[in-house]
Parts: structure tokens; C-alpha cells; sequence
């Protein structure tokens, strides 16, 4: 079972939403389509909240958790990511105790 869970909501500024998933696709996408220590990752647009996404991914243990801010594209991620957002992204990890996993 993965040990770590992460939670957070970007909140793009007015209008800005589809710009900020663009920034995301381009840096993130394909290191955690790619990554063994994200075993789940879910980027999802929130349906009442119009600029606003939430992001739900889970970790194969706790140093996977931190590999994603060591990578050499993150500074940019972080610096291209700013410029679009509204404000500060909330940030909530969890250790999951009972997960459903997909059938084999």
C-alpha cells in the first residue's frame, strides 16, 4: 500500500486555469506519467469553483514524495506556475490507512 497522500488546490487567477494546466503539462506530465513513486495521480479542474484545480496523488513511500521538488525542471515549474496563480496553493498530506486498489 502507498504510505504517503498529497492534496492540494491552485487557485489560477480569473480566466487563467486552462494557462496554468498548460504549464503543468508541459513540466509535470510526463515525469508522473512516468514515475514508479507516484503510483496514482489525479489533476482535476473543480466543477463549481471555475479557476480553481485540485490535484490528489499518492506516493510509493516517503522519498518519492520529495524526489518530484529535486527534479531540474522544478524551479521553472515553481517560477511559470507563480506568475498564473491567484495566490498561495494549499497543501494537505495524509497517510492513507484503507485504499482500493484497481483489480489485476
Amino acid at each position: 500500500m502507498t504510505n504517503k497522500a498529497l492534496f492540494i488546490k491552485h487557485i489560477a487567477q480569473p480566466g487563467r486555469r486552462d494557462d496554468l494546466r498548460q504549464v503543468w503539462d508541459k513540466y509535470v506530465r510526463n515525469y508522473v506519467a512516468t514515475s514508479d513513486g507516484q503510483p496514482a495521480y489525479f489533476y482535476c479542474y473543480d466543477d463549481n469553483e471555475p479557476d480553481t484545480i485540485l490535484v490528489f496523488q499518492t506516493h510509493a513511500n516517503a522519498a518519492s514524495a520529495g524526489e518530484f521538488t529535486q527534479q531540474p525542471w522544478y524551479a521553472d515549474y515553481e517560477r511559470e506556475s507563480a506568475a498564473l496563480t491567484g495566490g498561495k496553493s494549499e497543501y494537505r498530506s495524509a497517510t492513507p490507512q484503507w485504499v482500493k486498489t484497481a483489480a489485476s
